[in-house]
């Protein structure tokens, strides 16, 4: 970027740095098709993230492809400037961000009895979606400048910069565009294949038997593509240390409880709900009454020391934040055009307007609680600067939004506690302040990134703050919409639709309220995470990999080996994230998430049976669908796509 090399001090970097669209221009930038066009692009991609966090429990950010699709469609229709190309791609990202802040929480409350899911409907899902991602956008207003400004060279905002570089790079956008497009296709038909058409398998795998000398083993492989996509982005690194924990949890834990529960004669402790024996249970049904609470251990500790971890950041970014919030930052006549933020006053309006209907607005689970409201805006506030401060360093896809939201619901449950108020009654209440704090941290995540990309190519802050907030309104209305269409059709919960994210804050919530979580095997996973630290590993990485089931683990790990493969090819890491191999993987993640979401559309119209649900079509027979035969087809077809996504991540881009 045009600031000065190796210059640390903040003021110089500032005078140096001038935006490719300097201030004195003003091309168009927030118009009627840049604002429709993003909210579209804000819909389908909050749909797809819908199911990707419900399957996988982790997302990626959708920024980069949205400016790759935005510079493409805009083009078909008479042109754009930069800056309206950058107005598409910020509303857009909007609704991937708030789709992963929903799921990641609201499907929770289907696990707090007939109280919880009573609340589980269209309007709490879009009104949660609409209060935490305005609080987002709000509270990153203030931050704007102490963060992305000031700090411009020092927080390098990974995804911002390299989005920056797409809309920069706008002629290419054709060779960009059908990357991603190509992505998109090859995995809409990959995931068809086992799911729609059911000629293959969905998943291969084995589990060794209860007798066998590792009883209860398990290694399974979701062959669905947009895994395998996710693997890539994120890189072997990041994918084998996830893949590690899945392995700790499935290979050693499992039937570590195996052999020991073959000498038990009586239920072991926590009894699960159906009182069986260790000795009698299934793989599933001991990761359920066992392995996740030593999961859910091990991702509190990782969250909470990756937050003790950047405390002198956190300090810092408040320091500068409060001393910039009563700096002049609305949109008066004597500011250039490229600082022109949201008015101060807007933001506080909104803030105390969403915090009051939190507590008034009829049917929520906080209506009449002032305390769940003032949590909010405190732990919001908090959480939207540590998330800003993190994405700054790592990047939006490596944010880690669940242990801030377990941070939340300890300090929130702990306060209740104090207050009397325990039990099932107080359970949705203390979700829906991890769920608004979620929500508004997540998108605090991507609006940052947005507002980096904006100050490189010299957008108007306040129409990117606008777009935002218009891409969390649309984005909302769809995100409650598929999350509702997919719990009736495939069950959040099930295989189909683990939702381990949700699972996890429902264990943690009823743990505390109750006061009955099962401290020993929490805290087996609590000195997991610490033993990981002393050993200079990172644990966040890994604890979410020990709770997320081995199926989802392995074909990331997959993904991230192809990377590998493909740098050890090359003799280069692909550190860019507008690499081919990168887009191509982002289309192979919205491709497989829209199919999953066809899928689902044709299964609850009846139109085609249960994917792996014994009355598959499989055209061509059982050989390649069951047993040893759809054991090795599935494999097959998994491989192929590996090779599919070597070969397109070793093409340039001319």
């Amino acid at each position: 970027m045009a600031h000065a090399p190796g210059t640390s001090e903040p003021q110089p970097a500032r005078a140096a740095f001038q935006p490719y669209i300097p201030a004195t221009q003003s091309p168009a930038e927030f118009t009627a098709k840049a604002i429709v066009l993003g909210a579209l692009f804000g819909l389908i991609f909050g749909a797809s993230t819908v199911y990707l966090g419900l399957r996988a429990g982790l997302t990626v950010s959708a920024s980069i492809p949205i400016a790759v699709l935005a510079i493409s469609v805009l083009k078909r229709f008479g042109g754009s400037t930069i800056l309206e190309n950058n107005i598409v791609q910020t509303i857009g990202s909007a609704g991937e961000s708030v789709a992963a802040g929903v799921v990641f929480t609201v499907p929770a409350l289907i696990f707090f009895g007939e109280r919880g899911s009573g609340y589980f409907n269209y309007f709490q899902i879009t009104m949660l979606a609409f209060a935490g991602g305005i609080l987002g956008v709000l509270m990153m207003v203030p931050l704007r400048r102490a963060l992305i400004v000031k700090e411009h060279g020092v927080l390098p905002y990974p995804e911002g910069t390299a989005c920056a570089d797409v809309l920069i790079a706008g002629e290419r956008g054709g060779a960009l565009a059908r990357t991603v497009f190509m992505g998109l296709g090859v995995g809409a038909l990959w995931k068809a294949l086992s799911w729609i058409v059911q000629i293959f398998p969905t998943a291969i795998g084995r589990s060794i038997a209860r007798t066998g000398v590792l009883p209860n083993a398990t290694l399974n492989v979701d062959i669905s593509p947009e895994y395998m996509g996710v693997g890539y982005v994120i890189g072997p690194r990041i994918a084998g240390v996830m893949f590690a924990g899945g392995v700790l949890s499935w290979l050693v834990l499992l039937p570590l409880f195996s052999i020991f529960g073959n000498f038990l004669t009586v239920p072991f402790p926590p009894v699960p709900a159906s009182g069986l024996r260790i000795d009698q249970m299934s793989p599933g049904q001991l990761w359920s009454a066992y392995i996740r609470y030593t999961g859910a251990g091990a991702v509190l500790a990782a969250g909470l020391i990756t937050l003790a971890r950047t405390i002198p950041t956190i300090v810092s970014s408040f320091r500068d934040s409060i001393r910039d919030f009563s700096a002049k930052s609305g949109a008066g006549s004597g500011l250039s055009r490229t600082e022109r933020d949201m008015p101060m006053s807007l933001v506080l309006a909104g803030t105390v307007l969403l915090a009051l209907f939190l507590a008034l607005a009829p049917r929520l689970p906080t209506q009449g609680n002032f305390v769940a409201s003032i949590l909010v805006v405190i732990f919001g506030f908090f959480f939207v600067t540590v998330s800003s401060r993190i994405v700054g360093l790592i990047g939006s896809s490596s944010n880690p939004i669940s242990g801030m939201t377990i941070a939340t619901l300890i300090l929130t449950c702990t306060i209740f506690v104090a207050l009397g108020w325990t039990g099932e009654w107080y359970s949705p209440i203390a979700l829906c302040v991890g769920a608004v704090v979620c929500i508004a941290a997540a998108n605090a995540g991507a609006t940052s990134q947005d507002l980096k990309t904006g100050y490189i190519v010299g957008a108007t802050p306040i129409y990117q703050q606008y777009g935002l907030i218009i891409g969390v309104l649309v984005s909302a209305l769809i995100i409650g919409y598929t999350t509702l269409y997919l719990h009736r059709v495939m069950i959040i919960g099930s295989d189909a639709l683990p939702a381990p994210q949700a699972t996890l804050m429902s264990t943690i919530i009823k743990g505390l309220l109750s006061r009955n979580l099962p401290w020993g095997l929490v805290l087996v996973g609590v000195f997991i995470s610490i033993t990981l630290e002393l050993c200079g590993i990172r644990s966040l990485t890994f604890a979410v990999g020990s709770y997320l089931p081995i199926a989802t683990t392995a074909p990331i790990f997959a993904g991230g080996l192809v990377r590998a493969y493909v740098e050890k090819k090359t003799g280069t890491a692909e550190e860019s994230e507008v690499g081919s191999g990168t887009l191509f993987s982002s289309g192979l993640i919205a491709g497989g998430s829209l199919a999953g979401i066809l899928y689902a559309i044709l299964f609850g119209r009846g139109i085609v049976p249960e994917a792996d649900g014994g009355d598959a079509l499989a055209p061509l027979g059982a050989m390649l669908h069951d047993g040893t035969g759809g054991l090795i087809a599935g494999g097959l077809l998994f491989a192929a796509l590996g090779l599919v996504l070597a070969r397109a991540a070793r093409k340039k881009l001319e």
